[in-house]
């Protein structure tokens, strides 16, 4: 009989970057997955599709790769939806990723409180956000429950809220890092600049669940003097965690650092498998026939409101597209 087992191909990492897409990857001796996130074009024409400021546009960016992270591991078909609410100059930030690749996203902030923070220097991810609570939301359709989950924002950044969610509610060992920066290029018509994202995560997964114990969460009321419960790190995490903490954020957006290249630079020496890769796009889910349709649900009398020079005007969060109705256009049918 022939050998049944398979030979995984060897190859060199590809030198360029393929931007918009989600590399998987694996390191078998070390018990790790991951995936790595890079976005060019998308994310650009989501955070220049509004007038930000740069400060927010970073922060709706760190946000976009998160979702793309999280929504690309999740094996179904629907939407992943990632949206902060908090008291922060940056209020909201919503993205809306549908599978396999598409999303959108949008942020609201107070353009003073912002100003302010931007002139005082105090513009970090954690003091824009303040302090509220990032939800995570999947969305199978109208047949399927959702699930959601909660985790507090305390004046700290998306990585620490995306630790402490799967510290608290998945109890997998994880790490997440997170960069958005700006590409500058000078031409006849003065300098222009380009948004790009990306993102790393990587998790401990063995097959024994033991090894992935991790321990118990603060009891809250145990009698005073309880000792901690303390579970040992296992080497393999510890290992594959202290690589993964040597990536700069630059490798992360840099187009001359390829997906591939970045997991050889980390796991080489213990073998890296990377898997074949997904294309993600910015794609609004909003159309002229859509609008219509809400609007007619509403009365009349909302509608008569709405009227501003003779005219409905509806412009999408999302997208800042406008749409443009007669009145007489989106009245309610006849039954």
């Amino acid at each position: 009989m022939s050998d049944p087992s398979v030979d995984i191909p060897v190859r060199a990492p590809a030198a360029t970057s393929a931007d918009d897409t989600v590399l998987p990857f694996a390191v078998a001796a070390l018990d790790l997955r991951g995936r790595v996130v890079r976005l060019g074009p998308a994310v650009d024409r989501i955070l220049n599709a509004r007038d930000y400021p740069a400060p927010v546009a970073k922060l709706l960016g760190e946000a976009i790769v998160l979702t793309v992270l999280l929504g690309t591991a999740l094996k179904m078909e629907g939407r992943f939806i990632l949206q902060t609410q908090s008291d922060g100059p940056v209020s909201m930030l919503v993205v809306d990723f549908t599978t396999p690749g598409k999303m959108r996203a949008c942020a609201r902030f107070d353009a003073v409180r912002v100003a302010d923070a931007m002139a005082s220097g105090q513009d970090a991810a954690g003091v824009l956000l303040g302090r509220g609570h990032l939800a995570m939301t999947i969305d199978q359709g109208p047949d399927m429950s959702r699930y959601q989950g909660l985790v507090a924002l305390e004046g700290r950044d998306l990585e620490h809220a995306a630790h402490e969610y799967f510290m608290r509610s998945e109890q997998i060992p994880t790490r997440i890092r997170l960069a958005v920066g700006e590409e500058l290029s000078a031409g006849r018509e003065g300098t222009h600049h380009l948004w790009r994202a990306g993102g790393i995560m990587l998790q401990f997964l063995p097959k024994t669940p033991e090894r992935a114990r991790q321990a118990d969460l603060d009891p809250g009321d145990a009698p005073a003097g309880t000792a901690p419960h303390e579970v040992a790190e296992d080497d393999a995490w510890v290992e594959g965690r202290s690589l993964f903490e040597t990536v700069e954020d630059v490798e992360l957006i840099d187009p001359a650092v390829s997906a591939e290249r970045l997991v050889y630079r980390l796991f080489h020496e213990r073998g890296v498998r990377v898997f074949r890769s997904t294309a993600v796009a910015a794609q609004c889910s909003c159309s002229r026939a859509g609008v219509a349709d809400m609007l007619r649900s509403f009365s009349q009398d909302d509608r008569d409101h709405m009227v501003e020079n003779g005219v409905i005007t509806v412009t999408c969060e999302f997208c800042n597209s406008s749409h443009v109705f007669e009145p007489a256009t989106v009245g309610t049918p006849d039954p």
